[in-house]
């Protein structure tokens, strides 16, 4: 009897029918016996009687844990009841992209099938893009308070690291700066140059001059996805920064971690000015001489490749 009772806590379980794996949620509040019966139904286990004899004499019982688990196939009883009785549940990545804005960021946790609940749009530049894990049935707005208190703390940290006799005076201007650094380029290394640029034109009260701010005031929250027109650039808004001197009243994205470390540690710069370069980066210049001739050069690579792609389409 005792090796019949070893063999079935410590044998080999069923298989599993599908994957080499089968995944079981158990549901918050659920006593033993639904533990039980679920992972009979799911095909964990063979029997209900035993996992639940087996869990009381080791002690487990009442330290098993609701959530989403994941088991191998022909896991034993002892695998299966440890794993629960320690909560090794299965862990889903969310992830929130660079520069997107709080709409575009709640509309990815909203878009999850793994969470629950609802989740406003907090104020812009407020979440820190990410992966994180979540689990199944998590809230949304748990969620997405995690993300903000990860930007809190990333804030806070690099605040207090920050470079000396910044233009920026407080952490809510730094995340604005930062946010418009983010949507300028593509580039990770170029981002403190792009920080540096911007920070010398704010010292002399040089507009800023940026495109993304432009469109972000066309629909703030959900800015299209384009160059500004013409009458946009044109348009006196809060969020054109070729008409207002210094930045706009908020953020226009949510910036990441470089970005942020970018606009409070840039480099010595005494350039005011930079411009696509055709390569997918940006020719700088500390003069508007030098300037004026990096986009005479943009023009003419824009012009070729605008030449090519209308033979490519003949």
């Amino acid at each position: 009897m005792l090796g019949l009772g070893l063999w079935l806590y410590q044998g080999p379980g069923p298989a599993a029918a599908h994957d080499g794996s089968t995944t079981v949620v158990l549901r918050q509040g659920g006593g033993i016996s639904e533990i039980a019966a679920t992972l009979r139904g799911a095909g964990v286990i063979r029997s209900p009687a035993v996992f639940i004899a087996a869990a009381q004499v080791s002690g487990a019982a009442k330290r098993l844990k609701a959530g989403e688990y994941e088991f191998p196939t022909h896991a034993s009883l002892a695998s299966v009841i440890d794993k629960i009785r320690r909560g090794d549940i299965v862990h889903h990545m969310i992830t929130i992209p660079e520069g997107l804005t709080s709409e575009e960021a709640v509309d990815i946790l909203m878009a999850s099938p793994v969470l629950t609940g609802a989740a406003p749009a907090p104020a812009e530049g407020t979440i820190l893009p990410e992966t994180y894990e979540v689990r199944r049935g998590e809230d949304r707005g748990a969620v997405l308070q995690r993300m903000m208190d990860a930007r809190d703390t990333l804030l806070r940290t690099l605040w207090a690291q920050r470079k000396g006799n910044l233009p920026v005076e407080t952490p809510e201007q730094a995340v604005i700066l930062a946010s418009i650094v983010e949507k300028e380029t593509a580039v990770a290394d170029e981002r403190p140059h792009v920080a540096a640029v911007f920070e010398n034109r704010l010292r002399q009260h040089i507009p800023l001059g940026s495109d993304p701010t432009v469109t972000y005031g066309v629909n703030p929250g959900r800015p299209p996805a384009r160059e500004p027109t013409k009458p946009e650039l044109d348009s006196v808004t809060p969020y054109n920064t070729y008409h207002i001197d210094g930045l706009p009243p908020t953020p226009i994205c949510n910036p990441g971690r470089a970005s942020l470390a970018a606009v409070l540690d840039p480099p010595d710069s005494n350039d005011l000015y930079f411009v696509a370069d055709g390569t997918g980066g940006h020719a700088f210049a500390s003069t508007l001489e030098a300037h004026n001739k990096n986009v005479e050069h943009w023009r003419a690579i824009h012009a070729q490749q605008h030449a090519q792609t209308k033979t490519a389409g003949r």
